[in-house]
């Protein structure tokens, strides 16, 4: 049986220029590089400069994409970018992309899922694509979390950093098996009665103002570990594959101890996961395609590979795609 995949065929990222250490972090709050490190795994983070922003950051991604897949903004007709912090109330950050790559053609909207917003980003793009109704999509993920921190809490502010990465999607035949390249199924939940563990204390509709993060770290370990596997299970489910079967493991890039935890839980081997959260930090709906990124430039994740990509964010949402590369 013939079906039309998504298939990846191209991606890149963008990272601000100044990356900033747990011994920075030192000066500011009463913290450690040892605490920071022990309890998260995070060594150091990026912050965007006054120059730097979502919409900067996202398309540059964008045209590292682009370039890496051969193609150019006239090859595209679809733009969705996951992002919980756009330069704007509206227009859409991914409107803006779509100008600033030259392109008058096609469609161009934000989706935002939180941390799980790339995956539930790929899973529409997918959809849009096997549909018939586009050809080419580029998936964004662009956050400067740096933002929207209260850099005098010491929970948060040590936490999260700047950053965008992208994949470009293109729709092709496959016949249909696990065997094909392209997104293979994507597994989408949430829950909103969670809103108090992960949420942003502000907002154009309440106060008038951006507002700052807010989280119960504890509560979102313990949601992230037992949930994390449901997504994941299904996905495996639904295409008649194992752990064993799967190449990567790319999570959301939150804490290395749910990665770890999570990893285990699921019957994931470690030399598996790919981990990038010592450097970049939790860059929410950024942090997927930064590591997916990281993995093919350093020629981890080839051509064929079975890689698993899964996130849980504010809301909570959650969610998985497992992709054949």
């Amino acid at each position: 049986m013939t079906v039309i995949r998504s298939v990846v065929v191209g991606c890149g990222s963008a990272l601000p220029r100044k990356a900033v250490t747990n011994a920075e972090l030192e000066a500011l709050v009463e913290t450690s590089d040892a605490w920071i490190v022990q309890r998260t795994g995070i060594r150091q983070r990026y912050v965007a400069a006054e120059d730097e922003s979502t919409l900067t950051l996202g398309l540059a991604a964008a045209k590292a994409a682009l370039a890496d897949a051969g193609l150019t903004a006239d090859d595209i007709d679809l733009i969705i970018c996951a992002t919980s912090t756009p330069d704007n109330t509206f227009p859409s950050t991914a409107t803006q992309i779509q100008a600033g790559l030259g392109m008058h053609h096609g469609a161009a909207f934000d989706l935002q899922a939180v941390c799980s917003g790339f995956v539930y980003a790929v899973a529409t793009a997918d959809n849009f694509l096997r549909s018939g109704a586009h050809k080419r999509a580029i998936v964004i993920g662009a956050e400067t979390f740096s933002r929207i921190l209260d850099w005098s809490d010491r929970t948060t502010c040590v936490l999260f950093g700047d950053g965008a990465g992208a994949i470009v999607l293109e729709a092709a035949e496959g016949e249909g098996t696990s065997a094909d390249r392209g997104v293979l199924t994507s597994q989408l939940r949430s829950d909103g009665r969670h809103r108090d563990k992960l949420y942003v204390d502000g907002g154009p509709g309440t106060t008038k103002t951006t507002g700052h993060l807010r989280m119960e770290g504890r509560e979102v370990y313990r949601f992230a570990v037992g949930m994390v596997a449901d997504v994941v299970e299904a996905a495996f489910a639904a295409t008649g594959t194992t752990p064993e079967d799967l190449k990567w493991f790319v999570p959301h890039q939150a804490n290395k101890r749910i990665i770890d935890a999570s990893a285990d839980k699921l019957g994931i081997a470690p030399e598996k996961v790919v981990i990038t959260v010592d450097r970049h930090g939790n860059t929410s709906a950024a942090s997927i395609p930064l590591a997916l990124d990281a993995a093919v430039k350093d020629g981890r994740i080839k051509p064929g590979d079975l890689v698993m990509i899964e996130a849980i964010g504010g809301g909570f949402t959650w969610a998985s795609a497992l992709i054949r590369w």
